[in-house]
């Protein structure tokens, strides 16, 4: 949990408002479904199944320097989510990353302005809570829409990424 964040958060978007706060294990059942809502993430073994994240989700809700939050609508209905983390580091003078991980916007509610809310609340309001000098995230090289969202959002497409799957 990343105490400093300031949740909730209200943010508006074309469609209404969203609250932003921390995810719960109650939410695990709408995590799920964002999760294989994804074709990309279905095509890597996203179920939706909530078997799959309980012991995931506990881990990341409990690890320091860790956040897991979610947007929800005005009716209660968890509409996004993204995960935070907060990476000390050495390089550029010791500068403080802020790296943003699994953006997801339920497939029915794209285009309506919540995945721009919940990142330039990021940029703005969590970066400057947790002293982060960099917002940083890596996206699939397939999510050619993504990629012009976050251009669109200021950033700049400046590293090559590589993984390495284990056991693979």
């Amino acid at each position: 949990m990343l105490p400093a964040l300031p949740l909730p958060a209200s943010l508006e978007t074309a469609h209404g408002p969203v609250q932003v706060r921390r995810a719960t294990p109650g939410d695990l059942p709408a995590l799920a479904r964002l999760l294989g809502d994804d074709p990309i993430s279905a095509a890597r073994g996203d179920s939706g199944d909530i078997a799959d994240y309980r012991a995931a989700l506990d881990a990341v809700l409990a690890a320091p320097g860790n956040d897991l939050l979610v947007a929800v609508d005005a009716g209660g209905t968890v509409v996004g989510t993204l995960q935070l983390t907060v990476i000390p580091g050495m390089a550029r003078r010791g500068a403080t990353r802020l790296l943003v991980e699994a953006v997801r916007v339920a497939s029915t509610r794209r285009s309506s302005g919540i995945g721009g809310a919940l990142m330039r609340w990021v940029m703005r309001d969590a970066a400057l809570a947790t002293g982060a000098g960099l917002v940083q995230l890596t996206s699939d090289a397939a999510r050619t829409d993504a990629h012009r969202f976050y251009t669109r959002l200021g950033f700049a497409d400046s590293h090559i990424g590589f993984k390495y799957t284990v056991g693979a």
